[in-house]
């Protein structure tokens, strides 16, 4: 069966990285970069409802951020998915996202996530709905002494981290060597602890509170 290829903007000011990603994108089978803007102004005129399936936003522009210009493009697409791509830690930022929209947007760190591969996991896990969060940052997350993640125990801190990550139970449990009904039971005692009512935006909510209450020290 034929897939129709992924429809890719990608808004990046630095017109060598833009043209790089887009070069290194366009060989990539089920991709397909439509658009290719230089800043905020410009992806607005290019960017229109249901014809982009994933952005790719640079957070610092000339002309504004990636975050606002998102916020922008799914006010008037809702169906779109948000990849931002930072040189900066900026983690904390989508904290100040609805709960119910945080699910659309990932997040990549330029200095770490430098593998075409990454970059089109992060694309491809988002046209399917799914948030994905540079891993590199989040294995440096450490909570923040008196915050609600750091009553977690050890074990269940690894495994909210994996949930951040974007992996399924199914996968957290292959990587850690345990059952998936084992991961089940800790999800739940992890939403105990931080107070989260057990539904379908638990997930949602608990990285959310991964986000506010960890910290990654500079390396």
């Amino acid at each position: 069966m034929n897939h129709s290829p992924i429809r890719v903007a990608i808004v990046e000011d630095h017109q060598l990285y833009r043209d790089l990603l887009k070069a290194a994108l366009d060989d990539v089978p089920d991709i397909d970069v439509v658009v290719a803007a230089e800043g905020s102004t410009h992806a607005r005129l290019l960017i229109r409802p249901g014809e982009v399936d994933v952005a790719l936003l640079d957070i610092e522009l000339l002309d504004g951020n990636g975050i606002g210009l998102g916020v922008a493009l799914r006010r008037a697409d809702p169906d779109l998915k948000i990849v931002l791509i930072s040189a900066q830690d900026v983690l904390e930022i989508l904290t100040t996202l609805p709960a119910e929209d945080r699910k659309h947007w990932s997040y990549l760190s330029k200095t770490s996530s430098t593998s075409l591969n990454v970059l089109v996991d992060a694309i491809q896990k988002a046209s399917r709905g799914e948030s994905v969060i540079d891993g590199e940052l989040l294995l440096r997350s450490q909570p923040r002494l008196g915050s609600p993640v750091g009553g977690l125990t050890n074990r269940q801190f690894e495994i909210l981290r994996l949930v951040a990550t974007g992996l399924s139970n199914q996968g957290i449990a292959e990587l850690l060597g345990i059952a998936s009904n084992s991961v089940v039971n800790h999800l739940s005692a992890i939403y105990a602890t931080l107070g989260i009512p057990e539904g379908n935006n638990a997930r949602v909510s608990a990285v959310l509170s991964f986000l506010n209450d960890t910290s990654r020290p500079a390396v």
